[in-house]
């Protein structure tokens, strides 16, 4: 279980560099390309950092079962997010931290993202955007599993909404909000 409340997520190098000067645990990466994987990973073990790296971001590599196998094996990631099924099952598989990403666009997005939920049961879902508590409230009774808010959460006062609201953790990568 993360006890971690605020999980900065790097979509650069300096960014990443910022996560590691930081107290912080556990990081997310976004936005990567696979040649930085390996730096960006033996930087993270060199801190003592934990990496969820988000598997629909890395470019080069196309985000399915055999590049999570191969990250898996490769990189040894605390974590993997993605949107798609088999990747969260592939995550799950090889005892990866499985965080599933859906977007609450609309009622019928919610209803999809909620079955896809109850298919591949992630360790945590990051709903997006988290800006909006009564809807991770919504989700949490509806599937039991926790929750990562993130996306246009841009003030300490969202932060707290999304926490009070039911997330274990808020996903952001606003530098300000890390501290």
């Amino acid at each position: 279980m993360i006890d971690q409340k605020i999980l900065p997520a790097s979509s650069n190098m300096r960014e990443f560099e910022r996560f590691l000067e930081s107290p912080y645990e556990i990081g997310v990466f976004l936005d990567l390309h696979i040649a930085q994987l390996k730096n960006v990973n033996r930087m993270a073990k060199a801190a003592g950092k934990k990496m969820i790296y988000h598997v629909d971001l890395i470019q080069g590599i196309k985000s399915d079962e055999y590049a999570t196998e191969y990250i898996c094996q490769e990189f040894k990631p605390f974590g993997l997010i993605s949107t798609k099924t088999g990747v969260i099952q592939k995550a799950k598989q090889k005892g990866v931290v499985a965080v599933q990403r859906v977007f609450l666009l609309d009622s019928h997005a919610l209803e999809k993202s909620l079955k896809l939920v109850e298919k591949t049961r992630p360790d945590y879902i990051e709903v997006l955007p988290g800006a909006m508590p009564w809807m991770i409230t919504e989700v949490k009774e509806r599937v039991g599993v926790p929750i990562f808010a993130g996306g246009l959460i841009r003030t300490k006062e969202e932060v707290e909404n999304a926490l009070n609201a039911g997330a274990t953790a808020i996903t952001t990568s606003k530098t300000d909000l890390w501290h």
